[in-house]
């Protein structure tokens, strides 16, 4: 790490709301990417005659334990009907897409002991599915601002390193591209190929790149006539070398700062089609389903409270981070170029 990103590390860290956003915000992160194991029905251990098992990590048919079915089993009515049989359950132990419909009255049922936060309309716990919800906006939205910005950088920076034609054409092709109406697009690709994870990551990378590549053209236009860049140029280094060893690093101020902002994006976007209906399928977690789901079911607010609660805070935490690191990459401190 050279001194000037030390520099920058240390004036993100003395801001202390910055700094604990991003701690909670990735230890949340973090934590959320076991839980498919420990927000989940399937026990974590189970000893069932005699023999051991691990449901959370393997799969074993019915027919292990009893019927004579390929599909898994309903673990908790194995324990609570079976002999000679001993589990333990992760800490949340709901799956997000398996419905409790044993209760008397129809879903959704209200915060109890057993469901923390309620259920859905079709007895899912609700508490499940916001936590596997958050897992799927948090790397859908960090997958899509790396691909954007991976985009932006290539397609401002070519734009600005040899301007003239160039820049015009891609300029004229970038118009046109923005033009488009984003939301048909997906649902007509939607309607062709499906609506997929992988899929919608790809179509809003393709446009998610755009506004980053106007900082980066800019930027590249200003840095390419600063004098280190003429020296290397009249030194007879590559563009490969004057690109991406002498530009790039001095040029990367907008792709630090509109990053975080970048994820607020993408988890709002996803949320947003999935709102709509033209997100993820069904059951897949997802708190645009939650809020669809909320506004459908007014007298159950719980749904739709807990899950803006959970967005509101997410998007609250990045917008923190955001600020830190755009104050701590201030231009105006003058050493952007040592």
């Amino acid at each position: 790490m050279t001194e000037l990103a030390k520099q920058r590390f240390a004036k993100f860290r003395q801001n202390r709301l910055a700094w604990f956003s991003f701690l909670i915000l990735t230890i949340v992160f973090l934590l959320s990417l076991t839980s498919p194991w420990l927000v989940n029905d399937k026990p974590l251990f189970l000893k069932y005659n005699g023999k051991f098992y691990c449901p959370a990590l393997f799969h074993y048919p019915q027919s292990e334990f009893y019927g004579s079915y390929a599909t898994e089993p309903d673990y908790k009515e194995l324990v609570k009907n079976a002999e000679d049989v001993f589990a333990i359950f992760p800490p949340i132990p709901w799956s997000p897409v398996k419905s409790e419909l044993a209760k008397s009255g129809a879903p959704p049922y209200a915060p109890s002991a057993e469901h923390l936060l309620g259920t859905d309309a079709h007895g899912r716990d609700v508490l499940s599915r916001l936590i596997h919800g958050f897992r799927i906006c948090m790397s859908f939205s960090i997958l899509l601002s790396l691909f954007g910005t991976f985009l932006g950088i290539v397609i401002g920076g070519v734009q600005g390193y040899f301007g003239g034609k160039t820049d015009i054409i891609f300029q004229r092709l970038i118009e046109i591209w923005a033009a488009l109406p984003f939301l048909y697009v997906v649902i007509l690709l939607g309607s062709i190929y499906g609506q997929g994870f992988w899929l919608l990551a790809a179509i809003m990378a393709a446009f998610s790149w755009i506004g980053l590549s106007y900082y980066m053209r800019a930027e590249f236009y200003k840095t390419r006539n600063m004098q280190f860049v003429k020296a290397a140029t009249v030194l007879g280094l590559s563009h490969k070398r004057i690109f991406f060893k002498e530009i790039l690093p001095n040029a990367l101020t907008p792709v630090i700062t509109l990053f975080p902002f970048s994820l607020i994006g993408g988890i709002a976007g996803l949320t947003s089609l999935d709102f709509l209906g033209f997100g993820l399928q069904p059951p897949t977690p997802s708190w645009g389903d939650l809020l669809s789901q909320g506004l459908a079911n007014l007298y159950a607010p719980w749904i739709a409270v807990c899950t803006i609660a959970a967005l509101f805070a997410t998007l609250m935490l990045a917008a923190f981070i955001g600020e830190g690191i755009r104050d701590a990459f201030d231009p105006k401190r003058g050493d952007r170029f040592e």
